[in-house]
């Protein structure tokens, strides 16, 4: 199984990525992750990154790409992966099939977990308050929101027409969304 998990914040991606992985048997892996791991190990790429963060700047894509590739060459990714929140722009969907075609390791499906904007407002605010994150105050995160509609709208849409892409309430509890996951994913077959 190859797919890509799409979803605003507060969808609820990471925890049905984690779930799907048990299923599947296949790693979940989030570019973010990534990132933060390459850094800590001080790998070359990981060593580019933090250059560049230091100077204050976003990762390039070449680079998140390039520590993808290498993920995508570990035994356990033989038998498919799950991405999670990466694509997030069209330069990387269409820089990811590139990957995946030189790989012969074609992406089976996109996933998009659906979720009311509000609905995502009250979820991260509510996660916030529990947590003691300030960074997710309600405007906060209809900003995050906004941001993520203008830069993966056109994502949802180029999986939509490579006839690639799924679309799943993520409304209700985590096994209903999971079963949802699950029926979107062996239609898709």
């Amino acid at each position: 199984m190859r797919l890509v998990l799409l979803g605003a914040p507060g969808s609820g991606k990471g925890t049905q990525a984690t779930r799907l992985r048990d299923h599947f048997k296949v790693p979940h892996i989030s570019t973010g992750d990534l990132l933060r791991a390459a850094v800590a190990a001080g790998t070359p790429l990981g060593l580019k990154a933090k250059a560049v963060m230091d100077a204050g700047c976003l990762v390039s894509d070449d680079i998140v790409l390039s520590m993808l590739e290498e993920r995508l060459h570990h035994p356990d990714a033989d038998n498919g992966f799950i991405l999670d929140g990466y694509p997030r722009n069209l330069a990387q969907a269409s820089a990811l099939d590139a990957l995946l075609a030189r790989l012969e390791q074609p992406m089976d499906v996109a996933v998009q977990i659906d979720v009311n904007p509000e609905l995502l407002v009250e979820r991260i605010a509510g996660r916030a308050k529990l947590e003691g994150r300030a960074d997710d105050s309600p405007d906060a995160v209809r900003h995050r929101l906004h941001v993520y509609a203008d830069q993966t709208a056109p994502v949802v849409d180029y999986y939509r027409e490579l006839g690639r892409l799924r679309c799943v309430d993520g409304v209700g509890s985590m096994d209903e969304v999971l079963a949802r996951i699950l029926a979107a994913i062996a239609a898709a077959k």
